[in-house]
This record gives structure tokens, sequence and C-alpha cells, in this order.
């Protein structure tokens, strides 16, 4: 059977990437610790999802290793990247100022993500000239 590739995480997927994004390669023991010590979860729930995640070409398994040891195939910011473009086409017709708009309207930002967002505002503006 072929592999898929490049497919976006699920929820329950992205759960299991944020704990490798942070701890760094990782065994399915120690991701099923992880998110057990915050919702009970069966440790074979975590093997097949992990198994699929290495299907679908999210993951990569360090098979030459017992355990067996898994890493991101993507880093964090690629997987963000993909999923807001999924995002702005699905729900925004495309209009990145639409998705900010609504961002910044749904939930109070702190004064240092404002200061970031208008750097950036800054960098565009300096662009487009």
């Amino acid at each position: 059977m072929k592999k898929a590739r490049n497919k976006r995480p699920t929820d329950a997927e992205l759960e299991i990437l944020r704990v490798l994004w942070t701890r760094g390669q990782s065994t399915v023991r120690d991701i099923f610790r992880e998110i057990s010590a915050v919702r009970e979860v069966g440790y074979t729930t975590v093997l097949k999802l992990m198994q699929i995640m290495t299907d679908k070409g999210l993951l990569k398994r360090d098979e030459t290793v017992r355990p067996q040891v898994y890493q991101v195939a993507r880093s964090q910011d690629d997987t963000q990247k993909q999923l807001l473009r999924h995002l702005l086409e699905r729900a925004f017709s495309g209009s990145p100022g639409n998705l900010v708009l609504q961002a910044l309207s749904t939930k109070k930002t702190t004064s240092q993500e404002r200061q970031q967002i208008r750097e950036l505002l800054d960098e565009l503006e300096r662009d487009a000239k």
C-alpha cells in the first residue's frame, strides 16, 4: 500500500506532535506518559496513532533501536503554516486580513503580542514600498 504524505494532523495527532516538539525524539511510552498525565488514554491508542502518523508522513520512526524512537517529520512552524493555509482557504476565502481581524477580535492579546504584530505590519509596509 502506498504511504500518504503531507496529510494534516487530527486533533489527537496534534497532541502527540506537541509532546514531540517539546520533548524531542521519544518512545511511545514517553508520549503515553505525557498525555496520560493530562487525560485518560490507552497505551495502545497512542501506539496506533503514532503508527498512523508514521504512515501519513507526520512522524519518523527509528527501527534500529528498541524500543523504537519517534521524531517529528516536519517542524512545528511548518506544520502550523500548513494548518493555517488550510484554515485560511476554507474559512476565510483566502483572506489573511479577515483571518487576522477575526483572531484579534476573538481573544485578548498581550502587550508583547501586540508589539510583535506592529513590528510585522511595519516590516510588511517596508517590503511593499
